[in-house]
């Protein structure tokens, strides 16, 4: 009975500690592959064997890595993590392991494949002194049968079980024991893998809520960064529109000024082109009376030749007659001019005769006054009476019905600066010019021009009135009108109901917000149209209001806002402005129905080379002249109309004029002006005058970088003024200028090379010997370093 439960108490203590080294065995094959993982069931570490030294063979001879971990111990089973992989793969006899398999190729022998090495593990069993062992199913390790007094002695791994103090319990004998310390050992296998379950659940909700507030902290970063950039972005609109507002406002301030001294100017001509025509208005008048004079007195003369003399009496009759006709005369004229219609006609006829009658009488009075000698007067030595003092011509008294400052003169009224606010109540059916510019006028009523039915020009510039004080009818009735001028006034429309008969409309430098369709139908008969200083733009300008302008030749619509030439030109236009625009861009259907325009003018824009359509005009064949100047133009654009004759690119940045680029124009360029642009030397090339040589008759390049003179130059035959001043040119070659090799004369006639660094001393005196005249050969002053 003792012997029994001795035999029992070793079979627990043996599988207990075999279980301990199977769990400990376990969890270090987990920890590999699980770093950082706490280890668990320190309380058997006392039991873990020693791993020896393994030695490792590839498995491909065949050859296996034993790993002696235990010895002389019950090892139940091998427990391996298998987790197969891609790489790492290992042959064994001839099959292909994957890694981390594991496989068992002898009883008590488990083999594991990692990364291409195979190392296997035997199973360790302990030493036994018995007489007696017994190999339980199952099991790898031998078992005593019997109970041996003596104290096995384990292996060196385990330093406690070779105590020769403590006995070794022998292993169980029955199935059930067995059994039941595997399910023990199931349980704490489940138990580990649920806490690691619930480790790796815990580590990947925090690494999920530490990726969700990353997140969040770099959403809050981005959205701060795009509210820093926006800000900042608005804060530099916000500076570039007040930037472009202040540039406007300087630039609407230089433009006011520059149009305020350009009306003064134009006043000032006005005034002086007034005062030297009624200088010679009052030459041309007092040439008459001397030629009237002069013709008297020499019918006088022979008058005094071929009579003798008539009496005192007739001569006094004679007088007190010719008074009392004068007399009147001149009442009647007076009362002929007080009345209306009848009056004024009248009042010529009455002027005219009273000339002819004058005229007649002195005739008669001198013819009949000189027959007899005069007691009364005094006579000239050699018997000639003298010459009665001559009647001075009274000019006509203003018309009482015109208001003071009103001028009248053959059929023309004006009333310039008067400060009238209204305009005057006029009755002159035969006026054909009225003038009232530089007044106060601020409406323009119905039935204004009801007296002057045959005005055929209307000059309202430099007041102030509006499109709502305008009639709409009050030009409707002028047949005949062919000119009206409304310059600087505070229109934002054209009138309307202008008559079929308008040849001539200027309203610039007024308020005009755009032109509808129906704002020129009735205008078929204009030629000259001009709408400069106003707010048009491509925006608001009807694309077709244009076109019922068949006869339009001259258009002006510089001072705009143009970004684009306007759509719809009729195809009569000859001359076109659209200088001081915003214009950026020609389109190549801008000009395709405008076949007989014949200058453009596009200065003070904001072209470059790149923005102007191939086909916009190269093929018109009356496009003679474009100015380009005060672009933004890098190289002389090419596709340049093969008619052109005169081109101005003035003040742009032109660093470079292309070969061949006036090749194709016939009969070829004559005048050139590439003045204060940005041309040095190497920007001309041999080629850049082809075409241009024997057409070239002007070429200003002042004012840019050259080095030297481009040697074309010399080639150009009909060239006769060259300016190259301030540049940097250096030196003259001696054929520069002129081709020696030619003698014909050259047509060259101006040429000057001022504000240059050329050391004059060192000039050829053959350099210029082409030059008609040395005089006109401009060298100095010269520049210094």
């Amino acid at each position: 009975m003792k012997a029994g439960v001795i035999l029992a108490l070793s079979l627990l203590l043996h599988l207990g500690l075999g279980l301990a080294q199977e769990v400990e065995r376990g969890k270090r094959r987990r920890g590999g592959q699980k770093r950082g993982r706490k280890r668990s069931m320190r309380q058997n570490s006392d039991v873990l064997s020693r791993l020896r030294s393994v030695p490792v063979n590839n498995g491909d001879d065949g050859a296996s890595v034993f790993i002696e971990s235990y010895k002389n111990v019950n090892e139940l089973e091998s427990n391996y993590n298998i987790i197969p992989g891609k790489k790492g793969q290992c042959m064994y006899q001839g099959i292909t392991m994957f890694d981390t398999a594991v496989w068992s190729p002898k009883p008590c022998i488990t083999c594991l494949c990692s990364k291409g090495l195979v190392a296997c593990d035997e199973a360790a069993c302990p030493r036994l002194r018995c007489q007696r062992t017994v190999i339980p199913v199952g099991e790898c390790c031998p078992v005593c049968s019997v109970l041996v007094p003596d104290v096995p002695e384990l292996s060196g791994d385990f330093s406690e079980l070779n105590d020769p103090s403590e006995q070794v319990p022998a292993g169980p004998h029955t199935q059930q024991e067995i059994d039941q310390l595997l399910r023990m050992e199931e349980q704490v296998h489940r138990e580990e893998d649920e806490r690691v379950r619930k480790q790796d659940a815990e580590r990947r909700r925090k690494r999920r809520q530490k990726k969700l507030q990353a997140e969040k902290q770099r959403q809050l970063f981005e959205e701060r960064r795009r509210e820093e950039e926006a800000l900042h972005e608005k804060m530099e609109k916000e500076a570039e529109e007040q930037r472009r507002r202040e540039e406007e406002e300087a630039e609407e301030q230089r433009r006011r000024a520059e149009e305020q001294r350009r009306r003064e100017e134009e006043e000032a001509a006005a005034a002086e082109r007034a005062r030297k025509q009624r200088m010679e208005e009052e030459r041309r008048l007092e040439q008459d009376r001397r030629r009237m004079l002069e013709t008297e007195r020499r019918q006088l003369l022979r008058v005094l030749d071929g009579w003798e003399g008539v009496g005192e009496e007739i001569e006094g009759l004679e007088r007190e007659w010719g008074e009392r006709e004068w007399e009147g005369e001149w009442e009647g004229g007076e009362r002929e001019w007080e009345g209306g219609e009848r009056e004024w006609e009248g009042g010529e006829r009455e002027w005219g005769e009273r000339e002819d009658y004058e005229l007649e009488s002195d005739e008669e009075i001198w013819l009949r006054g000189d027959v007899f000698e005069m007691p009364r007067r005094r006579t000239s030595p050699g018997g000639t009476p003298p010459l009665p003092a001559p009647r001075v011509e009274e000019s006509p008294k203003p018309s009482p019905s015109l208001p003071p400052g009103c001028v009248f003169s053959d059929v023309s009224v004006t009333c310039e600066n008067t400060h009238f606010t209204n305009i005057p109540p006029l009755s002159i059916p035969l006026l054909k010019a009225l003038s009232l510019e530089g007044n106060d006028i601020t409406t323009i009523p119905a039935g204004a021009f009801n007296g002057l039915p045959n005005l055929e020009w209307i000059n309202l510039s430099k007041n102030k009135i509006t499109s709502s004080g305008i009639d709409p009818q009050v030009f409707k009735g002028l047949k005949f009108l062919t000119r009206l001028y409304m310059d600087g006034n505070l229109l934002e429309q054209i009138p309307t109901e202008l008559p079929s008969s308008l040849q001539e409309l200027k309203i610039n430098e007024n308020n005009l917000r755009g032109i509808d369709e129906e704002s020129m139908q009735n205008l078929q008969n204009l030629i000259t149209l001009e709408l400069e200083g106003n707010m048009l733009s491509e925006g608001n300008v009807a694309p077709s209001a244009l076109l019922p302008l068949t006869q339009l030749s001259y258009l002006r619509l510089g001072r705009n806002y143009f970004r684009t030439a306007p759509q719809g030109l009729p195809a009569s236009l000859q001359e076109l402005h659209l200088d001081n625009n915003v214009i950026e861009e020609i389109s190549e259907t801008v000009f395709n129905h405008t076949r007989n325009l014949n200058i453009v003018v596009l200065r003070h824009n904001r072209l470059d080379e790149t923005r102007i359509a191939p086909l916009a005009w190269i093929n018109h064949k009356h496009l003679e002249s474009i100015d380009l100047s005060h672009n933004k133009l890098y190289h002389v654009p090419s596709f340049l109309p093969r008619s052109l004759v005169h081109l101005v690119l003035v003040g742009n940045q032109i660093e470079r004029i292309p070969g061949y680029v006036f090749a194709h124009m016939d009969p070829g360029i004559e005048y050139l002006y590439l003045s204060f642009n940005k041309l040095d030397s190497e920007g001309v090339d041999p080629v850049s005058f082809f075409g241009a040589f024997q057409s070239m008759t002007e070429l200003f390049l002042d004012h840019n970088q050259l080095t030297t003179v481009p040697m074309t130059i010399r080639e150009m035959k009909s060239l006769r003024f060259l300016r190259l001043n301030d540049n940097n040119i250096r030196s003259v070659a001696d054929e520069a200028i002129c081709d020696h090799e030619n003698d014909e004369d050259s047509n060259l006639m101006t040429l000057r090379l001022e504000n240059n660094f050329i050391d004059t001393r060192s000039v050829s005196p053959t350099a210029f010997s082409c030059v008609r005249s040395y005089s006109s050969v401009v060298l100095k002053p010269q520049k210094t370093e």
